[in-house]
């Protein structure tokens, strides 16, 4: 599923939303397309609208300041890039590090992304208990790195979007991908 950069009135980045919902914001003009996909379009009984890749809320949304992006499961899935912290090939769970059992939290730091059978197998262990090692360390996204890991952007797609995105989210995206 394709995602779309929401902006602020103000111009800065607030979150993605899916295709169907930044549609559906411009739709009922709470939104206005700003970057539309050069070549793509949406159609409906009556209505034509360009496939957008970045669209502003017509009115200001009040945010509060975060230090720190919120802990989700989908959150760990996308910071680990989807692949097993254990053995790297595709996670589709979430395993704490401390069990939840033995009074472990859904925290950025106890929680990475795991297998299933890989999961199943350091059942209600710790990973040193298990025998089991991690490839990578979890870490504490930023919120600027969750909105470039939710995006999925690329080379090429950072580029486009640069505009749009705040200067030290390009230089991230730049330094990892060299």
């Amino acid at each position: 599923m394709r995602s779309t950069l929401v902006l602020n009135a103000s111009y800065e980045p607030l979150t993605t939303v899916s295709l169907q919902r930044a549609v559906v914001l411009v739709l009922q003009d709470k939104a206005v397309v700003e970057q539309a996909h050069p070549l793509r379009t949406m159609r409906g009984t009556g209505v034509t609208v360009p496939v957008p890749r970045v669209i502003r809320l017509q009115r200001y949304v009040r945010v509060p300041f975060r230090q720190q992006a919120p802990w989700s499961r989908r959150g760990v899935l996308v910071r680990d890039q989807h692949l097993c912290a254990y053995c790297g090939r595709r996670a589709t769970t979430v395993d704490h590090l401390q069990p939840r059992s033995r009074g472990g939290t859904d925290t950025w730091m106890n929680t990475v992304a795991a297998c299933s059978e890989d999961n199943q197998r350091k059942a209600d262990r710790t990973p040193e208990q298990a025998g089991m090692k991690l490839l990578r360390r979890p870490f504490v996204p930023t919120p600027q790195a969750t909105l470039m890991m939710a995006l999925g952007l690329r080379g090429a797609d950072v580029r486009e979007l640069a505009a749009w995105l705040p200067a030290q989210v390009v230089a991230s995206a730049a330094s990892a991908a060299a």
